[in-house]
Parts: structure tokens; C-alpha cells; sequence
């Protein structure tokens, strides 16, 4: 069953009230409703059309975090085969709200890593809601010299709030392991594909999306900090987080015209958690477009193209 955010509230009505009248037509095969119920499923499918049509930032961070929203894990099974987990930052430990390991993508061998949530309460509490801790960038950084190292290009599947910032994440050198990540990303000579499945939360995305082509599923963010922490600094008022949301120019749509991302990838009608399967098609779709792109760039071109791509960021919106 569907859970519906906070805007979506007349939509779950209706949708409720045409599956109360199904269940009463099972219950008594004599009860007719079908014209009843259809009026209102075109009712509905009208109204989540209108919702979608035109979101307002704010409504894009709550679809981004729909828990419902397909994560790193379900791409990973649906479209990666072979996928041997690789665990570890031969430092200190397993930090689970990373994955990532040797794969094929359409036959191709790849590197891939990205951030899990979790799915339920306790995977989420594994996956520590996807806030990786600093072995989770020392584990990213050794999968991707490994891929420098055999030729593989590496794909990520960005999805956290942010990096961690617990005390012990900061005891182990929280910061330095971004910034080694970041870096790591700059360097390798190997394509380095970055799609933006949910939220893009501060440095902890920019660790994963440091990369030659970078997409954004159409209702995803990608923000230096999430719209409660820029209210509370500002505002001192976590309430003002809509503001803060238009301010920080976080949709896709905003990032596309600043140069940040390169493509949108279009969502089913109603968010990714509504058609998890045609979100995960297009994303497919998206991710072999931007390895055919990068074909044939050696090492250095791989390189210079990626940090060309960071160095230009912003002039395209200035100049429009």
C-alpha cells in the first residue's frame, strides 16, 4: 500500500474511497459500483497529474526521501549482474551504508558504489539511514583505485542526507576521507558516471559525484546542506526549511541550468515509488547513454574533461 506524503493528502482520499468501494462490491458480488469507481480512479489520476505538474522545491525533498523510493540496492539487483559485494576499508571496518563491488552492466565489467538506505527499520539502522562514516569513503576510495588499476569505469547511485557526523566519525577523520574521495574521484582514469537516485546531501554526495556525467532523477535533490540545517543556521528555525528549500536552488531542474547536473531523468507519473521498474528502465537508459559518451577518451581526456566539467559549473547559468 502506497504511503502518502503530506500534499498528497486529497489524492489518498479519493484513492481510498474507490478501493472501499471495491472491497464492498467483493464482499457482496450483487453491489454494482464499477462506474462509481471509475469516475473516481479518473478523479484521481487528474489530481496526482496536477500535484506532479508543477512541485514546489519543498514537495521535491519529500518525494526525494519517500521511503518507498526505489534505493541503491534495488538498482544494483535490477540492473547489475555478476555483483560480487567487495567489504571494508582494510582500516578499520564494513561500513554498511555504503555498497558497492565488481559488476556488469549490460555486459560491460564495471565498479559500482553507492549509498543505502535501508528499507525497514532495521536494515535502516544497519545502513545507519544511509549516513556513511569515514571507513564508507576509505572502502569507495580503494573500489575506485581498483578500477583505476583493471580499467573499469565506475558507476555510483547517490542517495544520503549526508555523511555522518557522529563523534567518532569525526575522531576517524570524517572530513579527510571525503576529501580523499573527492579527490580519488578527480584522479582516476577510468569514466566515472554519477546518477542522483534521491537525496544529494552535502559533501557526502560530492564524494560519490565528483564525475565526467552526472544525472539526476527528475524529482531528486542535490544540496550543500539539507533545507532544516540552512533554516536552523539562518533562521535559527528548522519551521522555515520551504524557504530554505527555494533558496537553495536544489531540484534538478535549478542544477541543470547551473551546469551541475547534465541530464534529468524522467520519473514515472507520482514519484519513482509509484513505478519503481519504469524508474530503474530510465535510469538504465541514462547510465549506458553516458558510457557511450565517454567511449574512446583516454585516461588524460577522461581526466581533463572531468575537472573542465567542475571548473565551468555556475558559468552557464551566469551567462543565461
Amino acid at each position: 500500500m502506497t504511503q502518502y506524503l503530506e500534499f498528497e493528502k486529497p489524492l489518498a482520499e479519493i484513492e481510498g474511497k474507490a478501493e472501499e468501494l471495491r472491497a464492498l462490491a467483493r464482499a457482496n458480488e450483487e453491489m454494482d459500483v464499477a462506474d462509481e469507481a471509475k469516475a473516481l480512479d479518473a478523479k484521481a489520476a487528474q489530481l496526482l497529474q496536477d500535484l506532479y505538474k508543477n512541485l514546489t522545491p519543498w514537495r521535491k525533498c519529500q518525494v526525494a526521501r519517500h521511503p518507498e523510493r526505489p534505493h541503491c540496492k534495488d538498482y544494483i539487483e535490477a540492473l547489475f549482474t555478476e555483483y560480487t559485494p567487495l567489504a571494508g576499508d582494510r582500516n578499520f571496518a564494513d561500513d554498511l551504508a555504503v555498497m558497492g563491488g565488481l559488476a556488469r552492466f549490460n555486459d560491460q565489467p564495471v565498479v559500482v558504489i553507492g549509498h543505502e538506505k535501508g528499507s525497514d527499520t532495521k536494515s535502516r539502522i544497519e545502513r545507519n539511514f544511509g549516513m556513511a562514516r569515514p571507513e564508507g569513503y576509505r572502502k569507495a576510495v580503494r573500489l575506485m583505485e581498483m578500477a583505476g588499476r583493471f580499467k573499469l569505469p565506475v558507476i555510483t547511485l547517490v542517495d544520503t542526507a549526508g555523511a555522518y557526523p557522529g563523534k567518532g566519525a569525526e575522531e576517524r577523520g570524517q572530513s579527510e576521507a571525503i576529501a580523499r574521495s573527492t579527490e580519488m574521484c578527480l584522479k582516476i582514469g577510468v569514466p566515472l558516471i554519477s546518477v542522483i537516485i534521491g537525496e544529494g546531501g552535502s559533501g557526502g554526495a560530492v564524494a560519490f559525484a565528483t564525475a565526467n556525467r552526472v544525472a539526476m532523477l527528475e524529482h531528486s535533490i542535490y544540496s550543500v546542506i539539507s533545507p532544516e540545517g540552512c533554516a536552523s543556521i539562518l533562521w535559527k528555525d528548522a519551521e522555515k526549511m520551504r524557504e530554505a528549500a527555494e533558496a537553495l536552488r536544489l531540484t534538478a531542474q535549478d542544477l541543470n541550468k547551473l551546469g551541475v547536473n547534465d541530464r534529468i531523468i524522467p520519473e514515472p507519473l507520482g514519484g519513482a515509488h509509484r513505478d519503481p521498474k519504469a524508474a530503474i528502465k530510465s535510469v538504465s537508459g541514462a547510465i549506458q547513454e553516458m558510457l557511450d559518451e565517454l567511449k574512446g577518451m583516454d585516461a588524460a581526456a577522461l581526466v581533463q574533461d572531468r575537472r573542465q566539467k567542475f571548473l565551468d559549473i555556475g558559468s552557464k547559468g551566469l551567462a543565461a
